[in-house]
């Protein structure tokens, strides 16, 4: 049977992720970043359009495409997305460059039928307060998890000139575009029948499958999202949603190259100065102070990757005594954890615990310096003071700003079950946790549409009441 006698409806998902370390940094190689890939997923289905194949598409040599964004009532034939628009295109390239003659008369035949993409994000991707805040809930998680699953986005009117406008619920900086984009690519090519995903359950019972499909999805993913964006960033984003956690070091450009379907990339980013334009700016202004603050900033990384390395298998030597010091220490100020440790294995693993805390906090000195020198606030006084406070709560490890930072997010890292504790102190300080924790997945094959889970979760509970 050819790959092209597949099912006739594809649906993929892909993770968001949170740079823990290596902002900045990781748009250099050799340097590295801790990336974890998280359990909020993007969603794309992709099916034919049509039962059969449309006379007019046969004669004229190509095929309807649908894109549906429910959460954002969208419905379009002439896709505006610019990230899903190269995912279709770069694919359907993918295809032809691989397939022989009898498998690209079989493709034809497919995209005479059209595609029909629905794409969906979960609702950590954007920022919901003010839905929330209308209702009269708290900023608590539980007011989050009582949105419906993928709740519409809201648009702003159209403007006097009829163009539309960015949409007024804020993303949480977890990736979105990335995610779906990568979402997306291993939909279509799995659809196609260029590569052969897998589920989550098919890899637990028979691990996963060839890792060459996962790089097929990488390749595209990298360029349709690289050529959306106007620029080659570092690619991080997209390399977690198809590998899932991870320790990143930048692709090399040269990675693309074996797709030279792609072509020269259009108009540049955005003209407005970001972030990342200011800090290169610095470098190039003041470049022995910006190289010794990348030097420090390097460090901070690797010793934190270091401890971490170290805790991690000091809990495979001795999961037990691990697992009950941590329950301990989450109780506990970090001041106060060496006084839990009753054996020399307790306290090697304190001071790994430790170890990491202090590698972050000299991390967050050294970004913050960075901004300050660059201009922009990658540590912004008001996060300042949000990450002092939650650094010395009870059985916190790790806070920090994701990625290149800014007011959009921070994250916290904490023991046993002393995150409670921390989403009850940023609701005090008007600060809305959202439901987000590591997933070490990456891009998957989905058995349903996730939609259908929810109805089945409704069906169920109506019946036990």
């Amino acid at each position: 049977m050819s790959k092209l006698d597949c099912c006739l409806t594809s649906v993929a998902s892909a993770p968001g992720k949170v740079l823990m370390t290596g902002g900045y940094l990781v748009l250099e190689r050799p340097n590295a970043g801790i990336v974890l890939s998280t359990n909020a997923r993007f969603y794309a289905i992709v099916k034919p359009l049509h039962e059969e194949i449309i006379p007019e598409s046969w004669a004229w040599g190509w095929a309807d495409v649908k894109l549906t964004s429910p959460q954002m009532d969208r419905e379009t034939i002439e896709s505006r997305n610019p990230f899903v628009e190269y995912a279709v295109e770069y694919a359907i390239a993918a295809a032809h460059a691989t397939f022989d003659k009898d498998k690209k008369d079989m493709l034809q035949k497919l995209l005479l039928k059209g595609l029909d993409i629905t794409i969906l994000g979960c609702n950590e991707f954007y920022s919901y307060r003010n839905q929330i805040e209308a209702c009269g809930l708290p900023l608590t998680p539980e007011s989050l998890a009582s949105l419906p699953p993928f709740t519409s986005i809201t648009f702003n009117a159209e403007d006097s000139i009829g163009e539309n406008q960015k949409p007024e619920v804020a993303k949480t900086g977890l990736g979105s575009s990335a995610a779906m984009t990568t979402a997306v690519v291993a939909a279509l090519l799995h659809y196609l029948g260029v590569v052969s995903l897998s589920s989550f359950s098919e890899d637990q019972s028979h691990g996963r499958k060839d890792d060459s499909d996962l790089d097929i999805v990488h390749v595209i993913a990298q360029t349709a999202h690289c050529i959306a964006q106007g620029k080659v960033g570092s690619g991080f984003d997209v390399s977690s949603a198809v590998f899932g956690s991870q320790r990143y070091v930048r692709f090399s450009p040269k990675v693309l190259s074996s797709a030279q379907l792609l072509g020269e990339p259009g108009s540049g980013g955005s003209s407005t100065p970001s972030m990342v334009g200011a800090v290169k700016k610095w470098q190039k202004s003041d470049p022995q102070n910006s190289l010794e603050t990348w030097r420090k900033l390097s460090e901070g990384n690797s010793a934190l990757e270091m401890h971490l390395n170290t805790l991690c298998k000091l809990a495979e030597r001795n999961y037990n005594v691990y697992e009950c010091l941590i329950n301990a220490c989450s109780l506990l100020p970090a001041e106060k954890w060496l006084e839990r440790a009753n054996e020399p294995s307790q306290a090697d693993i304190v001071k790994e615990l430790l170890g990491a805390r202090d590698a972050m906090l000299g991390i967050r000195y050294y970004m913050r310096k960075m901004g300050e020198a660059a201009g922009i606030p990658i540590e912004p006084e008001s996060q300042t003071h949000l990450l002092d406070t939650t650094m010395s709560m009870e059985g916190v490890l790790l806070a920090g700003v994701p990625g290149a930072g800014g007011f959009d997010a921070v994250f916290a890292v904490t023991l046993g079950p002393s995150s409670k504790n921390v989403t009850e102190t940023w609701s005090s300080l008007n600060v809305l946790a959202m439901l987000v924790t590591e997933d070490p997945r990456g891009v998957s094959l989905e058995e349903h549409d996730p939609r259908a889970k929810e109805i089945t979760a409704a069906v169920s509970s109506i019946q036990l009441q």
